[in-house]
């Protein structure tokens, strides 16, 4: 990693003596006066608020990878430790997942966390993570706390004094475990060797980044490769067969708990061998044996475990991951959930639950074959005792693998739905508070080992952020409908001699809220039209879009002509200062004398479709857009409307689609006009948007209002 500018930071051996990696010895010395595995430590760089991995101990980086440069308002423990200024404890895998979802998802594993700030009391220098096998105490001990605190407070008076010279370290070579010395007694390794080579099983020895130092003659007999083509090599990577991402995982689970893992291969054509690792701080002890054929393994297995699908893969959750940063609504959510989670899990239902006026209410379900069993969820005070409400409020996940399990803890529950056996709820918690439950149902008795609800946890943190997003834009979506729902007419008026009709549809990307806009205005003695289009797709274009309606029927009813209503609005729109322009077409009805007289303010020209059928585009005289010039005028065009006569307003959204001549779309518009013309005018409506490639598309709003002219009365 490349140094920022700022201080000058010095080789490896600043603040220490020649020779003695100041960073490297600090860590040392705390891992082994805890006991910790593996540890790192991170410097704060000089100019962004980021934090360094300076050197890391114990494990190989590539552990650590995703976590090399750490944002300071990242939800990462090392970030959290600089930001509150104390030590943070992630007692277990089960922790991690609630916690810090990220970091479990990436390391299922069952293992500890220490994160301490490395600060004066005046100044950040960096931070200091350790791990600890799974076995370790859920707590972390006073003695532990204690030394831990004041190393940390040591390391951070010399980098005081390393900095006051302007000599702050930089990266430092990682500890990785030194080899471990000769065998006791006078033959030393080499009757070692002569021992392993009598052994009927394989042995391997793989560092901590996963090589093979040593195999045994069965070892290279059962692997199907040579010494030579075995060492320096990573298994999965030299062993063909061993070329899945699982065996590496079980290398990385041994690794990061420090307790035995273990898996079995097939070796092609036929022949299964069990693999188990035996992890230390060195590297690892691999055992090769033969297995028992997989059909024999899956008859003495315990129930619960028959047919248990392969624990999601990194790969999967990555997936997932992508996936859900895609979803927009609730529902999009939930179908997510049901296609990407539930077959890796194997679950066969689901039900994603919400909390509103104090009660649960379901957001979405899948896999039921009785949808109305899951109402039994909808309704359920969150002050009761029951497993859904009880995830909501702790924000632990709870899981169940049989009925009577279930009936054991909650005796009074009937919720439950019938035909399934066993159940995972898990809370879904985003920004530190809950925002529903997730319930996934199996048909079968499921047990939960501890890797697979770490696992399970985690996913419930991604889904949970998802669903947060989710749940914002649902309600910002039912409040911009609600806005464009009061901006536009309900019903439009009848007009004396004038028959109407309109349809809106909002673009489907953004909020689907737009600044499109019609009105019929039954003034006196002539009646008005008007359509219209404000830049954009977000509440300010529909809240400007307002005002410009609310402006021109306030203009009409006091008897303004058409130039002066458009030029009237395009003042209105200067004075409020407002950053977007905005397109109208305008219109003064005399249905009486079939005339019509039009303003356009840069909008797309009306089409007539005359009573004999024929259509022809109006060329109307008109002025700029409405907002860029104060001083614009609108000229006038007056317009024969005969009876039976069809007027066709729109905005660009009916006409405009990318890669696509708007003179075409004209063309095509004015065709389908005149062979449709002739129906009802809803019917009309309809069968213009229907034909419409820019409408079904919906990369903008649509608006359209016609116009029939009826007999003169």
């Amino acid at each position: 990693m490349s140094d920022g500018p700022g201080p000058t930071r010095a080789p490896a051996d600043a603040g220490a003596p020649a020779g003695e990696p100041l960073l490297s010895l600090a860590l040392a010395s705390m891992l082994d006066g805890v006991h910790a595995h593996a540890g790192a430590v991170y410097l704060l760089h000089p100019d962004e608020p980021v934090l360094e991995m300076a050197v890391m101990a114990g494990m190989p980086r590539a552990f650590a990878a995703p976590w090399e440069r750490v944002g300071l308002s990242a939800p990462i423990p090392v970030a959290d430790a600089v930001r509150l200024r104390r030590l943070v404890w992630v007692g277990g895998e089960e922790e991690m997942a609630r916690s810090y979802p990220r970091i479990a998802v990436v390391l299922p594993y069952p293992f500890a966390l220490a994160a301490l700030p490395v600060a004066t009391a005046d100044t950040v220098y960096g931070a200091v993570f350790l791990t600890w096998p799974g076995a370790h105490a859920h707590e972390l001990s006073d003695g532990e706390r204690e030394h831990l605190t004041a190393a940390c407070a040591r390391l951070a008076l010399r980098l005081e004094r390393a900095a006051a010279e302007n000599r702050l370290p930089g990266p430092e070579r990682d500890l990785l475990a030194t080899p471990v010395s000769g065998v006791v007694g006078t033959l030393g390794s080499v009757e070692a060797a002569r021992m392993v080579s009598r052994l009927p099983y394989g042995l391997v020895s793989l560092d901590l980044h996963g090589r093979i130092c040593f195999a045994n003659a069965a070892a290279t007999e059962m692997l199907g490769r040579p010494a030579g083509e075995l060492l320096g090599t990573l298994p999965w990577v030299s062993v063909p067969w061993l070329n899945d991402p699982m065996y590496e995982d079980r290398y990385r689970a041994a690794l990061m708990s420090q307790q035995a893992t273990s898996f079995v291969a097939l070796r092609p054509p036929g022949e299964w061998l069990s693999f188990r690792m035996y992890p230390s701080t060195t590297g690892l002890s691999v055992r090769i044996s033969r297995a028992r054929a997989v059909a024999d393994m899956a008859r003495t297995a315990p129930p619960t475990e028959r047919g248990h699908p392969r624990l999601v893969t990194i790969s999967q959750v990555l997936s997932l991951a992508g996936a859900l940063t895609e979803a927009v609504s609730v529902q999009d959510v939930v179908q997510l959930v049901w296609d990407e989670v539930a077959p890796s899990v194997g679950s066969q239902a689901l039900v994603i639950l919400g909390s509103e006026a104090g009660r649960l209410h379901v957001l979405g379900h899948r896999g039921y074959p009785d949808p109305h069993v899951v109402e039994r969820f909808a309704g359920l005070p969150l002050s009761e005792r029951a497993p859904g409400t009880q995830a909501l409020n702790s924000g632990v996940p709870a899981f169940f693998d049989s009925r009577e399990h279930l009936e054991r803890l909650y005796p009074n529950r009937h919720e439950t739905p019938d035909g399934f056996a066993a159940w995972a709820y898990l809370p879904l918690i985003a920004s530190g508070r809950p925002v529903g439950t997730c319930v996934l149902a199996y048909a079968e008795p499921h047990g939960f080992p501890a890797d697979e609800r770490a696992v399970l946890t985690s996913l419930g943190g991604l889904i949970a952020q998802a669903l947060e997003r989710a749940l914002l834009y649902d309600a910002k979506h039912r409040l911009a409908q609600g806005l464009q729902q009061s901006l536009l007419p309900h019903s439009l008026v009848r007009l004396p001699g004038i028959e109407a009709a309109a349809r809106y549809l909002p673009a489907t990307l953004g909020m689907e809220i737009g600044g499109d806009f019609y009105d019929l205005v039954p003034a006196r003695p002539l009646a008005a039209a008007v359509i219209g289009d404000v830049q954009g797709h977000n509440v300010t274009a529909a809240a400007l879009m307002g005002q410009i309606r609310t402006g021109v029927r306030a203009y009409t009813t006091v008897g303004q002509p058409p130039q002066e209503v458009m030029r009237s609005t395009n003042q209105l729109l200067v004075d409020l200062g407002a950053e977007l322009f905005a397109s109208c077409l305008y219109l003064r009805l005399d249905p009486a004398r079939g005339k019509a007289v039009m303003a356009r303010a840069g909008h797309p020209p009306p089409l007539l479709r005359r009573p004999d059928g024929r259509v022809r585009v109006l060329d109307l005289a008109g002025g700029p857009l409405l907002g860029i010039d104060a001083s614009a005028t609108y000229p006038t065009t007056e317009v024969s409307l005969a009876p039976g006569s069809v007027l066709v307003l729109y905005t660009d959204g009916l006409v405009e689609s990318p890669g696509v001549d708007i003179e075409d779309s004209l063309v095509e518009l004015g065709a389908l006009l005149a062979e449709v013309g002739d129906q009802p005018l809803e019917h009309l409506a309809d069968e213009l948007v229907r034909h419409s490639a820019a409408a079904r598309e919906r990369a903008d709003d649509v608006a359209v209002l016609l116009l029939r002219a009826g007999e003169a009365g």
